[in-house]
């Protein structure tokens, strides 16, 4: 890819979350996915980084967009990637995450991507392979590749992160997208305002360092970047909102909502849409909209993580286990 020999050498064996990293982490991670943005933008978008290295995804979670943007991160890099079927695997006759893990490890990849309904899953993974571990999504924890994405997108549009004003708004409760953005947009210097019903907030949002705010109107007022987010109604429990109708009625992303922001605001959304119920399709394809550059940005900074932690200047990893 584009050369990053010029780069500090990411200091991080994986990548778990952000929480765990630095300013300087995040932009110099952020830094590599921007050099790899002209490479899938190139007619010949194949190089050798990663060149003899081995890439297992492991989706225990349903994923079209995240699985699909890390099996062409890593194919453009030149690894090796395996995606291993979970649903037709070992783990559909009561193998557990440890023995999987086991399993694989004896197999030397250089790198495991993992998705898993529990959180803590990929940190537990962590701890018993010898290689790089990526976490792309666990339970309602973090997912930090999504936020990179996400600061990336805003970054190239609006040139900058610090000082904007950023919204995100829909089913904060359940979301590990709008824990890992809160958590990166408050660390580069962004001001961080959540929009939700009440039912849809967790206890102790507002110690994450952000502003609560009940309503559409006064939570996109002056905002730089709206970000959407789908009710995970996979994850519910009972009622937490009276009906879709009502919910899009006071929640729903709209024309008329989109005028309380900047005339220039960025519309955000991490996939999968739903129509009608978090977003009005005029907004989703309307001219604000960046939710494709989203999409093409994953797939760059996902190429940008792998090859940070197979830095051949870093320090060899350990021995296998």
């Amino acid at each position: 890819m584009t050369d990053t020999s010029s780069l500090p050498v990411y200091p991080h064996r994986h990548l778990l979350g952000i929480r765990e990293l630095s300013p300087v982490d995040i932009e110099l991670l952020l830094d590599r996915a921007d050099a790899a943005v002209a490479i899938s933008r190139r007619h010949e978008k194949k190089t050798s980084t990663l060149r003899g290295r081995t890439q297992i995804n492991l989706f225990y979670e349903a994923s079209t967009r995240t699985q699909s943007s890390f099996e062409l991160a890593g194919k453009r890099l030149g690894a090796d990637v395996m995606n291993m079927s979970v649903a037709s695997s070992s783990v559909k006759k009561g193998e557990t995450l440890i023995d999987t893990a086991m399993t694989l490890n004896a197999m030397r990849p250089d790198i495991l991507i993992i998705r898993h309904a529990s959180a803590g899953a990929a940190a537990l993974l962590a701890q018993k392979v010898g290689c790089s571990v990526v976490n792309a999504g666990d339970g309602a924890h973090e997912h930090p590749t999504q936020a990179l994405l996400d600061a990336l997108t805003i970054r190239r549009a609006k040139g900058r992160i610090a000082g904007l004003s950023v919204a995100i708004c829909g089913d904060i409760l359940h979301s590990r997208v709008a824990r890992s953005n809160i958590l990166l947009l408050n660390a580069l210097g962004a001001g961080v305002r959540v929009v939700a019903p009440s039912t849809l907030l967790p206890s102790g949002i507002a110690q994450m360092g952000v502003t609560v705010c009940p309503t559409m109107a006064e939570g996109l007022k002056g905002a730089d970047v709206v970000m959407m987010l789908r009710l995970q109604r996979e994850r519910m429990q009972g009622a937490f909102v009276p009906s879709i109708r009502e919910y899009f009625r006071y929640f729903g992303l709209d024309a008329e909502k989109l005028k309380a922001a900047k005339d220039d605001a960025l519309v955000m959304h991490p996939g999968p849409m739903n129509r009608g119920v978090e977003i009005a399709s005029e907004i989703a394809d309307g001219p604000q909209s960046v939710i494709q550059e989203q999409v093409e940005m994953g797939v760059a900074v996902r190429m940008a993580v792998m090859e940070a932690l197979l830095d051949p200047r870093r320090r060899p990893s350990e021995d296998y286990a």
